[in-house]
Order: C-alpha cells, then sequence, then structure tokens
C-alpha cells in the first residue's frame, strides 16, 4: 500500500481568501463531531478505495467516483457490484465540504456526508454488502489493524469509526488551485464579477460576466460565491412533467417534484456528462438547455422564470456569449487536485 510514513496534509490547508468569506465559511458542513484530521483522512482514504468494502470485493468507492474526473464518474450511470447500473449519474465529490445544508445525494436523502458515505455500501446495486458483514470482514484484515490503532487508538472497527474516516476524507476534497483562483488571488482586494481579472482572456471575463448577471446568464442566482456551490435542491426546467421525483421521493411533497442538489460547478469541464440523469454530453449542450430549452415544470425555480410570468426565461444568448461562459467554465479546472497524490488510490 502506498502511504507515507507521515500523514499529508489534510486537515491545515491554507485557502485562499475568497474560501473565508462568510458566505463560504457558512456553507461548511463539517460537524463539531467529527472535524477532518490526517489520520482520519488517510483511514478514510483506504477506506475509499478499498475493494473489500464491496459484497465480492469488486468495487470501491473510488470505482464511481474517479480523482481524473473530480471524483464522479465518466459514464452515465455507474456500474455496481454485479454489473447492475445506478439509477442516478455519479456526483461529484469536490468541495463537498461546502453545502449550506449538509444533506447529500442527488435527492439529499441522507442528512448529512457521514449518513451518505454508509448507503452506498448498503445498496443492493451499488456495493451490496450489510454493515453486520462489512465490520468483521474490516477486522480481520491486518493494515486495518494498523489503521485503526493510529486513528482511534486501538484496533477496533466499528460503522461509526468508518462513517467518520470516510466522510473526513471527502471533506478534506477541497479545489483551489485553478486558474480562476490564481486570477483572483492576483488581484488586490475583492473583486465584483463586472470587474476583468487580469489573469483571464477577455474572452474568459466575458464568460464570467454573462455568467453573473442576473440581466444575461444569471448562473450565479444558483451557483454562488467564487466556489459556485448551491444552497438547496432546485428543479431547473429539465422536463416538463416528473420523470424522477428527486426530493420529492424523500419529502413527499408535490412542490419538490424534479429538485436535485445543486453541485458546485469546480471542476465542471471534467465531469460530463451533466445533471442527475447524465442526459448532457457537453457543457455546449447545457449551457444551450439554459439559453433556450428550460421546460415549465410546476415546481420550476422562480430564477427559472421570465420575471411576472410562470413561463420559462430565454436568455437569448449570442453564440460568443456561449462559447465565452464555456470558456470561463474551463478556468475553474484544478489539475493539481486531480493529480494530488494524497487523494489518489493508494492500493496502486
Amino acid at each position: 500500500m502506498n502511504l507515507p510514513s507521515e500523514p499529508y496534509n489534510y486537515s491545515n490547508i491554507t485557502l485562499p481568501n475568497h474560501f473565508q468569506v462568510n458566505p463560504v465559511q457558512v456553507a461548511n458542513n463539517t460537524p463539531s463531531t467529527n472535524p477532518v484530521t490526517d489520520l482520519g483522512s488517510t483511514l478514510g482514504r483506504v477506506l475509499f478505495y478499498d475493494k473489500n468494502l464491496s459484497a465480492n470485493n469488486t468495487i470501491a468507492c473510488g470505482s464511481c467516483h474517479l480523482q481524473s474526473k473530480s471524483f464522479t464518474d465518466p459514464a452515465q450511470f455507474s456500474n455496481g457490484f454485479e454489473g447492475g447500473k445506478t439509477g442516478r449519474h455519479s456526483m461529484s465529490l469536490a468541495n463537498a465540504l461546502f453545502y449550506e445544508n449538509g444533506k447529500f445525494f442527488w435527492d439529499e436523502r441522507a442528512a448529512t456526508l457521514e449518513d451518505q458515505v454508509l448507503m452506498p455500501i448498503q445498496d443492493q446495486i451499488e456495493m451490496g454488502m450489510t454493515l453486520e458483514n462489512l465490520v468483521p470482514k474490516l477486522q480481520a484484515l491486518d493494515y486495518y489493524k494498523v489503521l485503526f490503532r493510529q486513528t482511534y487508538g486501538d484496533t477496533t472497527v466499528t460503522t461509526e469509526r468508518i462513517s467518520k474516516s470516510l466522510a473526513q476524507f471527502i471533506r478534506s476534497m477541497v479545489s483551489y488551485q485553478s486558474k480562476y483562483d490564481e486570477a483572483l488571488n492576483g488581484q488586490n482586494g475583492p473583486t465584483n464579477p463586472g470587474t476583468n481579472l487580469t489573469g483571464l482572456t477577455a474572452e474568459e471575463n466575458l464568460g464570467r460576466q454573462v455568467f453573473s448577471d442576473p440581466a444575461r446568464g444569471g448562473c450565479a442566482g444558483c451557483h454562488s460565491t467564487d466556489l459556485f456551490i448551491g444552497r438547496e435542491a432546485l428543479n431547473n426546467g429539465l422536463d416538463a412533467t416528473t420523470t424522477d421525483k428527486g426530493l420529492a421521493g424523500v419529502t413527499g411533497l408535490a412542490t419538490d417534484e424534479g429538485k436535485f442538489k445543486v453541485p458546485s460547478l469546480r471542476n465542471v469541464a471534467l465531469t460530463a456528462p451533466y445533471m442527475h440523469d447524465g442526459r448532457f454530453a457537453t457543457l455546449e449542450q447545457v449551457i444551450e438547455h439554459y439559453n433556450s430549452g428550460v421546460k415549465a415544470h410546476p415546481a420550476l425555480d422562480n430564477r427559472l422564470k421570465a420575471p411576472g410570468t410562470n413561463q420559462p426565461k430565454r436568455l437569448n444568448l449570442t453564440a460568443a456569449e456561449k462559447t465565452a461562459v464555456v470558456a470561463f467554465l474551463n478556468t475553474l479546472t484544478d489539475n493539481t487536485f486531480i493529480n494530488d497524490e494524497k487523494f489518489a488510490d493508494p492500493f496502486k
């Protein structure tokens, strides 16, 4: 196993100033009972990539969340332990730390990340294990005796410790070294979206302006702050009638039909296909959806409606503006993050 003699730094990262502002900090969903630690994240890293967590030793969490793809799956639907397909597209885990209501999965059925990490393990399509069988299985592996003792003081494997360690590793996956971050870091003081950043091209700056301006793209209305994060599940008009209940499948409320968690757009150029069902293969298709394809679903978010109506807004962006938005979104790719050894498969 490829682990360093001293653990990597997961817990004390120096983040840029635009990560320190209040709207970002309040979105941090780390509970006081499970802060990120270097040893806990190291254990979580091993668990994340260990195929022993599946019933037939063929699937790990990392099988459907690839580091090179910002911890998502390039396939529309992921393969489970017996070859079955997941019902929804794999969501990127980058910057999962920053989501204000702290809920996970597209339909937000997991109240916390600590709850979420145990659910795919037990899913009968994804990994097919029971927690009752998982604990003794891991307890019998010598490397977990070492890792659990280092992290928790003794060799005892418990579901709570598995959950906490996996959650720590995922929360440590913070992406903050993209071209966009470098451009922000080069500014003297705060900037507004209408300001050209000297580190971006004219086209990328245009894309940023279209993205942020409510009268043009308005994308920042749902993907807010310089982390481009959401706050709650929303209906973005993919269908006029419900094809997947989304949040409503959890709450039972008709007003929640077709609402899905809003992911961060960090590394979005790497995370195709897009949406909960992976229906869009390219960013160009995603932008065209918001430009001209939003459907009038009864639960459609008001920000996607034409003012004073219940009809979808049409942005009427020019070809140059649409291309510029794609160029801007490409500046959110963090090559350091997707190549960082501390997030890589330690079994390689």
